[in-house]
């Protein structure tokens, strides 16, 4: 849960500032993620810099002020909003949307959160709406699967792989099925070309086999890194390294925005393949037929060029 900051904190936030360190470090320090180390610094930064007990007495006469009527209150406002909530749309959503539809009403400009605490609100008063979304307000509780030995965190990992310049870093998880089914998903950071493979199980054995044999014929140079999901299924990790050649690395646990490019091409797939889907049940032609449709739908970010076109370009065989 979500916390202020204490004047102890700002006190070491201070110091580590001071002498260079980068936002992510400080978080390291502190346990925070380097955004909220951000807007600490944004918000409470005065005209001689940022100075602990300064930014103390200003968070404190922010929370004092912040005390007034949610903007759902007004009609127009909730009209707007749960017209949106029927329509399927996400708080996130309906919050941007707001912001464009109201560009010169700032009074207008709602945040995620501000509808979801009045969803909450409303289902105490007798109103749910919780049917309204994706995973009808339901939270991840934690993981309680175990914690897998010679780990080399994200933060060991090469700073070239954060910043997409080359071929060959990729993310990997597990898209999973009832009775133990599911499929071993790869995605290449650069291109977003996605390497998936049918598993006959979740065992550790079995995403290993499927991994040799989904990457193992790609090229040394497209063979450099893998960012992996902390399951039980990849206790093999060390296998996973060696037999392909490439660098293993593991996001923290509950970051899955350390994984986002895999993150986001799984929810992709969830199109061909709604939760609980059964993968014992799917065959091979099925899956390949996916990762062919995926990989040759055009990209934004690639100039609406396709995963597959990219990786051509390469001399690949993909």
């Amino acid at each position: 849960m979500a916390s202020h900051f204490t004047l102890e904190e700002r006190q070491v936030l201070y110091r580590l500032n001071k002498s260079g360190r980068s936002l992510a470090e400080i978080g390291r320090v502190l346990g925070r993620h380097r955004s909220s180390i951000g807007r600490e610094l944004k918000r409470n930064t005065g005209g001689r810099g940022y100075r602990p007990q300064q930014a103390q007495r200003l968070a404190d006469e922010r929370r004092q002020h912040s005390h007034r009527n949610c903007k759902l209150a007004d009609r127009t406002m909730k009209n707007y909003v749960t017209t949106r909530l029927k329509k399927r749309w996400s708080p996130d959503q309906i919050a941007g949307r707001a912001r464009k539809d109201f560009p010169r009403q700032p009074d207008r400009h709602l945040c995620d959160q501000t509808i979801y605490n009045w969803i909450r609100r409303e289902r105490l008063a007798g109103h749910d709406w919780r049917w309204c979304l994706r995973r009808h307000g339901k939270r991840l509780g934690p993981s309680k699967r175990g914690q897998l030995k010679g780990c080399v965190s994200i933060e060991g990992r090469p700073k070239i792989v954060d910043e997409r310049r080359r071929y060959g870093d990729w993310e990997g998880d597990t898209v999973v099925g009832p009775r133990s089914s599911g499929l071993l998903t790869a995605v290449e950071r650069r291109s977003g070309y996605l390497a998936v493979a049918k598993l006959k199980d979740r065992r550790a054995q079995s995403v290993l086999q499927a991994a040799r044999k989904e990457l193992g014929l790609l090229p040394a140079t497209l063979r450099r890194t893998m960012t992996l999901d902390n399951g039980k299924e990849f206790a093999q990790h060390r296998q996973i390294g060696r037999s392909l050649k490439m660098e293993i690395y593991f996001a923290k646990p509950y970051c899955a925005w350390q994984r986002g490019t895999n993150e986001n091409t799984n929810g992709l797939l969830r199109q061909f393949f709604p939760k609980r889907t059964d993968f014992h049940r799917v065959s091979h032609q099925a899956v390949a037929r996916m990762k062919r449709l995926i990989n040759e739908r055009p990209r934004q970010r690639l100039g609406y060029q396709t995963p597959a076109e990219i990786l051509a370009k390469r001399k690949c065989c993909v």
